[in-house]
């Protein structure tokens, strides 16, 4: 057989587009037409598929490789009669011929499988095309999900991401365990209703980053037991500090804001408290206690949130994080979002001072163990022992979970927090 490499064909003005699904493995076979890859860019999901019939010889890429018009993704071995163009083949339909040319009759147990048509549904008539709205799943995991009668909506998915693959549709038609089945059991459904009949509707399609975002968020609101501790951190004097730095910022194009130095007071908290900046191990009987200090920060773009990960805080200054932050929020607004942008978030901090509120509970973004949530900052009056003084106070909303997290450790963590950020030098050394 002849050994050709099967490359990604024409796909647009695309670029470096990542790979969400590998759907073959070394030693699968083939037909013509069958899907090989799943890409997904900003605005579409798309497939490559098999050029012709053969035999995988070795997968050149993996999920989250990026790959252009060109790019090789495996070799295949082709031939003018290929492994999968065999198997493909319809089976000899049952003759008294066929059975004198093996020199006898079948075995019972091939005639048992003779008797299950592999491929009845195909010959059946289907439904009309099911609606899998929002449901991350290729084009090709939709259709045969179609094909078998599985609503996709009520798997979870073992991809990246949580994407529905092949494999899960095929475990959930062999009746195997599912982690939707696993996670959900319990828990009811909301009724469907026809909202129409009590006046005008209009529906309108999820964003892209909330269809991705939500089953997320949905998934550690469910397994995650959150707990809110709230505090608030006196920064007058953090704030005096900030607006002089922000005003000679400007002049460079850049801004120095409140989150810079929320970044660095939760390193200091973190190294005083490491079990905030852990893990809870897939046994379940231990914690991984992390030694980098990568912070995800929530960004507010018109899709949705986009939390970036802001990488090894503890080794940059105030002004260094605020070019970054400036630069990276920048990227994530324009949609421009890499797999190495949100990956490898040791504690999270959403921030919507911005916008205002006194408080709120933010959902812990698991397998993180806290998210630290910051409102708008408010004048105070403050006793100092023998009077009242205006004070600038900042509330702080750390939520936690509470199988690695006490209250009192919560607590504790939330005080130094408020602490450091009461005193700007501790910020600056």
């Amino acid at each position: 057989m002849a050994l050709i490499d099967v490359k990604v064909p024409d796909i647009g003005d695309f670029t470096d587009v990542p790979i969400i699904e590998v759907m073959v493995k070394p030693g699968d076979t083939v037909a013509p037409e069958d899907p090989l890859i799943a890409l997904e860019s900003d605005k579409a999901t798309m497939e490559v598929p098999a050029p012709e019939a053969g035999r995988v010889s070795e997968v050149l890429v993996s999920v989250g490789d990026k790959v252009s018009e060109g790019t090789a993704i495996l070799k295949l071995e082709a031939g003018e009669r290929s492994l999968a163009e065999a198997a493909a083949a319809p089976p000899a339909e049952p003759s008294g011929n066929g059975a004198a040319a093996s020199g006898g009759t079948p075995p019972p147990v091939d005639q048992a499988s003779a008797a299950v048509p592999v491929s009845t549904h195909r010959n059946t008539v289907l439904p009309p095309p099911a609606d899998f709205g929002g449901v991350l799943a290729s084009p090709s995991v939709r259709r045969l999900a179609r094909e078998l009668e599985i609503n996709l909506t009520k798997l979870t998915g073992t991809g990246e991401k949580g994407r529905i693959t092949k494999d899960d549709v095929k475990r959930a038609v062999a009746g195997a365990s599912m982690p939707a089945v696993q996670g959900g059991a319990g828990i009811p459904e909301i009724p469907a209703q026809d909202f129409a009949k009590f006046g005008e509707i209009e529906t309108v399609p999820l964003t892209r980053l909330k269809k991705l975002s939500g089953p997320a968020l949905h998934r550690s609101w469910l397994n995650v037991p959150h707990v809110t501790h709230s505090d608030e951190a006196d920064i007058t004097d953090l704030e005096a500090y900030r607006k002089t730095l922000d005003s000679a910022a400007k002049e460079k194009g850049y801004r120095v804001t409140l989150i810079s130095f929320l970044l660095k007071a939760c390193v200091a908290a973190l190294k005083e408290y490491p079990a905030f900046n852990a893990s809870l191990a897939s046994s379940k009987d231990a914690l991984i206690l992390k030694k980098y200090y990568n912070l995800g920060v929530a960004v507010d773009t018109e899709d949705g949130l986009v939390v970036p990960v802001i990488k090894d805080v503890d080794r940059k200054g105030i002004v260094e994080l605020s070019k970054e932050l400036a630069e990276v929020s920048g990227r994530m607004r324009d949609g421009k979002i890499t797999p190495a942008d949100i990956q490898g978030a040791t504690f999270s901090i959403s921030s919507l001072g911005g916008i205002g509120g006194s408080n709120f509970t933010p959902i812990v973004n698991a397998p993180e163990v806290a998210i630290l949530g910051v409102v708008r900052s408010t004048m105070k009056p403050v006793w100092d022992g023998e009077t009242f003084q205006p004070r600038l106070m900042l509330p702080l909303c750390c939520s936690y979970d509470h199988r690695v997290i006490d209250g009192a450790l919560a607590a504790r963590f939330t005080r130094k927090l408020a602490e450091v950020l009461g005193d700007v030098r501790q910020l600056v050394l």
